[in-house]
């Protein structure tokens, strides 16, 4: 009786240790995703001022222009509180975008002296930075909870409380990893 007692204690004081690091590491999952949100949300207002920069000096590269409009207008659709394949994939592009973007400017010496646009161009690869630094605290965080979620005795609280699978944000397409090329 003794025994079944102190097992029984064991499992209870199990079972509230690995609650609380499911409930820990969802936090910080969504303190993570936070954090992403945070710096898409400041790429997102950086391109348009940088396109308006080059778009004085590069008229003819309109077709880009275009692009990062509609990329931007997507992305307006896709709410950016869960992380979703289709808000990767919105933001992979956009990623590209700003990508060309610069490398159009390499193409016009006035442009790149021009302040505003190294200033620009300067906040957006600092953004970039934090954004893959939100990005692997974000994937790591999601490693560490899928690990709980997925181990044996840890599986078997998520069939009794309403913890969910985590996804990584990630690239979906391979060619998103390649360079942007841009013709001029």
């Amino acid at each position: 009786m003794l025994y079944a007692g102190i097992a029984a204690l064991v499992v209870i004081a199990w079972a509230i240790y690995t609650y609380n690091r499911f409930v820990t590491l969802g936090r910080r999952a969504g303190e993570a995703w936070s954090g992403i949100s945070v710096q898409l949300k400041r790429r997102r207002d950086l391109i348009p001022n940088l396109a308006d920069v080059v778009k004085g000096y590069a008229a003819h590269e309109k077709g880009l222009f275009s692009e990062v409009a509609a990329a931007r207008a997507a992305l307006g659709t896709i709410p950016a509180d869960v992380p979703t394949p289709e808000l990767a994939a919105s933001e992979n592009r956009v990623t590209g975008l700003a990508g060309k973007l610069v490398a159009v400017s390499e193409a016009y010496p006035d442009l790149k002296a021009d302040t505003a646009f190294l200033k620009l161009q300067a906040a957006l690869f600092e953004t970039e930075d934090q954004l893959q630094m939100a990005r692997r605290y974000y994937n790591g965080t999601v490693r560490n909870y899928m690990i709980l979620y997925e181990s044996f005795p840890s599986l078997l609280l998520p069939k009794l409380f309403p913890f969910a699978r985590r996804e990584y944000f990630q690239l979906e397409n391979d060619a998103d990893r390649a360079a942007p090329q841009v013709i001029l």
